[in-house]
């Protein structure tokens, strides 16, 4: 391979991280901008949290589609489409007017999420083969992935205390269409060679059963899990899925091959620790940033640099990941991320209503970011592994659609836990920031059990011997990387 493709490969990373970054940055930049967006807008209390929850309703629902789409149509054209579409999208959010302009605004761009998401992370199994370079690119990635929400935290104190809040909408713009524009130039076209049959029924039902799903939860902690309307949301949602596994099961071009991809062990169980990472880690932040704001008194744009520490480690240790992967494998890494993240949310658990950031937030951020770059790179790399180039859009959906429906359920749940402990401590006389605090405390020792569970699974599910096959083959380079075509 010449230098010359060599060095492109490695730029085409960069536009695709960068896409990445923006794309997951989203799920979280609005946050800190939630009550100038609703002074501005109008909004009542109950209807604020659809500026979120829209983008994350539509990004998790279309998800699977999105790979599917990507491996059939072209990985490139998809990754073009979505991006163009996210920026468009954003313009229009930035320029809204009313609550229902903005939400929809903010749906189309979970749409366009949803297309960029695997499209970008199978382009980059499609450049990078199995093997060491591989682990180097998914280190990006999973830097990337770990550090785009509490960068978010960060971007959208800056944006909303410095230039308002429609700039936490209209800085997508000039990223999206330059990296749509420079797509074509550094990106190779990839698609499954052969007839393109579209299983209509198999994308309309499952997309519809993980939109539901999403909104479902995301409704949850105000509705209530025991309200009918729940109930019956989340019955409909698992109708809808199980309709999909029958639809499947018959298909002539089944969207999702069953058994097909779920053969290896190994994808079938990081998928489901997928799950668990995000349901343990996404809320992290939002009890961490409620903490900060509601109960050390800081601003969002204080609670935002106080970010910086969790999003650099996240960076440094996902670099350190990707060379330990390659030597001893994905299996132990992981294991080794969960438990450090564990670690992390046990300490975050001990915060005080008297507390500080140095005592009660920089320690435990720390360990949390160690741990999410150990996460998320090995995680990332067996998601992937001995995957067929034809399923590298299905196989990228797939961990994606894990960590959003994961992180939808987290927040759905530890709220619920958050919020009854609190009202139960306030109704008994308890002031409001320390009853805050333990109702915060509670939930995060709940997500520390959930991260000690994923790595129990890990270490029970995730295949040794493929682990140790991988980082035998990067070490003696029988991974070649793969070609850069035009």
């Amino acid at each position: 391979m010449t230098s010359d493709t060599t060095d492109r490969r490695w730029l085409a990373l960069v536009l695709l991280a960068a896409a990445q970054f923006v794309v997951v940055l989203d799920a979280s930049i609005v946050n800190v901008a939630l009550p100038s967006i609703g002074k501005a807008l109008h909004f009542s209390q109950d209807d604020l949290s659809w500026v979120v929850n829209a983008y994350t309703l539509t990004f998790g629902g279309f998800l699977l589609l999105g790979g599917r789409l990507a491996d059939l149509l072209g990985r490139r054209r998809l990754f073009i489409v979505g991006l163009t579409l996210f920026a468009l999208a954003s313009l229009a959010g930035g320029l809204a007017q009313s609550e229902l302009w903005l939400i929809v605004a903010r749906a189309v761009q979970g749409l366009g999420a949803a297309l960029v998401s695997p499209a970008a992370l199978s382009l980059v199994t499609t450049l990078f083969a199995e093997g060491a370079d591989r682990n180097k690119a998914l280190g990006v990635w999973g830097a990337v992935a770990g550090s785009g929400a509490a960068a978010g935290v960060l971007f959208g104190g800056m944006l909303t205390e410095w230039a308002g809040w429609e700039w936490v909408l209209f800085v997508n713009v000039p990223i999206g269409l330059a990296a749509a524009a420079l797509a074509p130039r550094l990106l190779p076209e990839s698609r499954n060679e052969g007839p393109r049959h579209f299983d209509v029924a198999g994308a309309v039902s499952i997309t519809a059963g993980l939109s539901l799903l999403v909104y479902a939860l995301v409704r949850a902690s105000t509705v209530g899990w025991g309200a009918t309307q729940t109930l019956a949301e989340l019955g409909g949602a698992l109708a809808l899925i199980a309709a999909f596994v029958l639809i499947e099961l018959r298909a002539r071009s089944p969207l999702v091959p069953f058994p097909g991809i779920f053969r290896i062990r190994t994808i079938t169980g990081i998928n489901a620790i997928g799950v668990l990472v995000s349901l343990a880690l996404f809320s992290t932040f939002f009890f961490v940033s409620l903490y900060m704001q509601q109960v050390l008194g800081y601003d969002a744009l204080k609670a935002g640099f106080s970010y910086l520490p969790l999003a650099g480690g996240i960076v440094v240790s996902a670099g350190l990941a990707s060379s330990l992967v390659t030597r001893y494998g994905f299996k132990p890494v992981l294991i080794a991320g969960l438990l450090l993240t564990a670690v992390g949310l046990f300490w975050f658990s001990r915060i005080s209503a008297g507390g500080s950031y140095l005592g009660d937030v920089l320690g435990p951020s720390i360990f949390v970011a160690l741990g999410l770059g150990f996460v998320f790179v090995p995680m990332t790399v067996a998601a992937v592994a001995g995957v067929e180039p034809h399923e590298a859009g299905l196989a990228s959906g797939l961990i994606n659609t894990s960590q959003q429906v994961g992180g939808a359920l987290g927040l759905a749940v530890l709220a619920t836990i958050a919020n009854s402990h609190t009202a139960a401590l306030t109704k008994d006389g308890v002031a409001l920031p320390s009853a805050l605090t333990q109702g915060f405390a509670e939930a995060l020792t709940v997500a520390a059990v959930v991260a000690v569970a994923g790595a129990v699974l890990a270490f029970l599910v995730i295949s040794s011997r493929a682990s140790r096959e991988h980082a035998r083959a990067a070490q003696a380079g029988e991974l070649e990387s793969a070609a850069l075509s035009a």
